[in-house]
């Protein structure tokens, strides 16, 4: 995972401003931290909307990185919003009691905690979730997860569950020892982006998801992106440059089809 620089978070704000210029130029974009807990952790997580959309409207929950609730995550969440949803980026870590990774052992020790624990990671994201929902602007029928590295693992996680969300979207996801039989319990589609040189996530472990969608008979759709590897949404190189920028596109075009103008 690259650390995230103003450089890059310019070129990721200019290529989804690119993507949807009319309205975000419209949009006025609101912001605020909501605590929440699961168990007897606080959490805090960060919501952002269009003020000058009235009404119930589609949702998405956003979930981080390996970083954390860090800027990244906080500019991610106010872009998408742009295009009139209501995102809402979780805390899995505990960010409500001061934890936010400071340097890559640090963010290390953080994500095995959830790839130990398999039901604290699904009850941190539905904890999540619920925080999201209990919002009345949301339309709880109308609800995706975005999961970018780490977060991938915790959208697959909470598909297989049987979370009730109309789509599950991973960019440059991280996905090991789900239990392929799960997948059966999917409620929505599948959205899988993906760099082709990935190191971190190669292409095995990525195809074993592909084939427990197949076997459960759930609607998906898969890009590959030569020339990037993982962490592309933070890019490092003309290629990731070209995957940060497509899979954007094919993250508020997939988002569209599924919810609606």
């Amino acid at each position: 995972m690259r650390p995230m620089c103003h450089k890059h978070l310019h070129r990721i704000a200019m290529a989804l401003a690119f993507a949807f210029a009319a309205t975000a130029a419209q949009a006025q974009i609101r912001t605020e931290w909501i605590e929440y807990t699961q168990g007897d952790t606080k959490l805090k997580g960060y919501l952002a909307h269009d003020a000058s959309i009235a009404g119930k409207r589609p949702a998405i929950l956003l979930v981080h990185r390996r970083n954390g609730m860090d800027a990244n995550t906080l500019a991610t969440t106010e872009m998408y919003a742009k295009l009139g949803y209501a995102v809402f980026a979780a805390d899995i870590f505990g960010y409500g009691q001061g934890v936010l990774p400071k340097d890559i052992p640090e963010m290390t020790k953080q994500i095995l905690i959830y790839y130990k624990d398999r039901p604290l990671m699904r009850a941190r994201g539905q904890a999540g979730l619920d925080a999201l929902l209990r919002n009345p602007m949301v339309d709880a029928s109308r609800v995706a997860l975005l999961g970018y590295c780490f977060g991938g693992t915790v959208g697959i996680e909470m598909a297989y569950a049987g979370a009730p969300l109309a789509a599950t979207v991973t960019i440059h996801g991280t996905f090991r020892n789900h239990v392929s039989e799960d997948a059966k319990n999917i409620k929505g589609k599948v959205l899988l982006l993906h760099g082709a040189e990935d190191t971190v996530s190669p292409l095995a472990e990525v195809n074993k998801i592909v084939d427990d969608l197949r076997k459960a008979k759930v609607g998906f759709h898969y890009e590959l992106y030569s020339g990037a590897e993982h962490g592309f949404s933070t890019p490092s190189n003309p290629a990731e440059e070209r995957a940060n920028v497509q899979s954007i596109a094919a993250t508020t075009r997939y988002l569209r089809e599924i919810f609606g103008p």
